[in-house]
């Protein structure tokens, strides 16, 4: 009797420690569950998560150097803009980012439908583009340039009366090329789909001058000894604005998580560092607060 006493004893002790390990066991776990990369994923908006399933973020651009464009030698993403966006996609988890070529006009229309879920490429946040779009806050600020021959005579605004002008359609500049051309300021104004063809008319001499993006007119220049080009100076740029990238009005809780990483890169110099590596000075950086867009939806 007491040997049949004792195994029971032993039993009863067993199926305690058995229990006892099971509790203990559902008990961690569930600690485990809270603090796992699925739950916080769960703090994350869904945009953010499909791309983090999807193992990368699509962009739309224009190609344009230095804002974001394709290596055609290493076939690698380059560009301020993208070396930001890098930056923030390392800050939110996003391994990858691939890029969809699009005509700088069509940009927002393709990221509406659906074709890209975010547009960077040197974009300046506008009243207008307000309408069609969501905008990040302000990544940097910078203008226009005229882009001359290097033997023109032309020496001023002035001398482009009467000249033909060319610019990108859907860019500030071909906005500010039309008032030209309305005001009498210039003689004609010609379409050049992108960044390369704007800067091979001028050339070959198709038209005197084309009016483009600061940033990219001296980069280009710099890096292009085929060009007999220079910028016109001096000259005080008119269409001065500041730079962001767009997301869909649906994406809003995506769009704050882009802003939140990017407030921390300036304040934590992280922004003006990047701009230094493209020659920016800190005229085009734009701070937190100044930097904030207002978005209509």
């Amino acid at each position: 009797m007491k040997r049949l006493e004792k195994a029971k004893i032993i039993v009863l002790g067993l199926i305690s420690l058995l229990l006892f390990a099971t509790l203990t066991g559902c008990g961690n776990s569930k600690a485990t569950d809270a603090t796992s990369p699925t739950a916080a994923g769960s703090k994350e908006s869904k945009m953010l998560q499909e791309i983090k399933t999807k193992g990368y973020i699509v962009i739309g651009s224009s190609n344009d150097a230095p804002f974001s464009y394709q290596d055609v030698n290493t076939k690698k993403l380059e560009g301020v803009d993208i070396d930001i966006l890098r930056e923030l996609c390392k800050r939110l988890g996003i391994p990858d980012i691939q890029m969809k070529v699009i005509d700088f006009s069509n940009l927002l229309v393709e990221l509406n439908n659906k074709s890209v879920d975010m547009v960077v490429d040197g974009m300046y946040v506008k009243d207008e583009r307000l309408k069609v779009a969501a905008f990040t806050d302000k990544w940097y600020q910078e203008g226009e340039a005229v882009v001359i021959p290097a033997a023109s005579s032309i020496s001023s605004k002035d001398d482009l009366k009467g000249k033909k002008i060319g610019a990108q359609p859907g860019t500030a500049f071909y906005e500010t090329a039309q008032q030209w051309l309305k005001d009498g300021k210039i003689g004609d104004l010609e379409a050049y789909d992108n960044q390369a063809t704007l800067m091979t008319a001028v050339n070959l001499g198709k038209v005197d001058a084309v009016v483009t993006d600061g940033i990219v007119a001296g980069y280009t220049l710099s890096k292009d000894s085929s060009l007999k080009l220079k910028l016109l100076s001096p000259y005080q740029p008119e269409a001065s604005g500041q730079i962001g990238a767009a997301v869909r009005f649906a994406d809003k809780d995506f769009l704050n998580e882009i802003n939140k990483a990017l407030s921390d890169m300036k304040n934590d110099g992280t922004l003006m560092k990047l701009l230094t590596n493209y020659g920016l000075t800190k005229d085009y950086y734009v701070g937190v607060e100044e930097g904030i867009t207002k978005n209509v939806k």
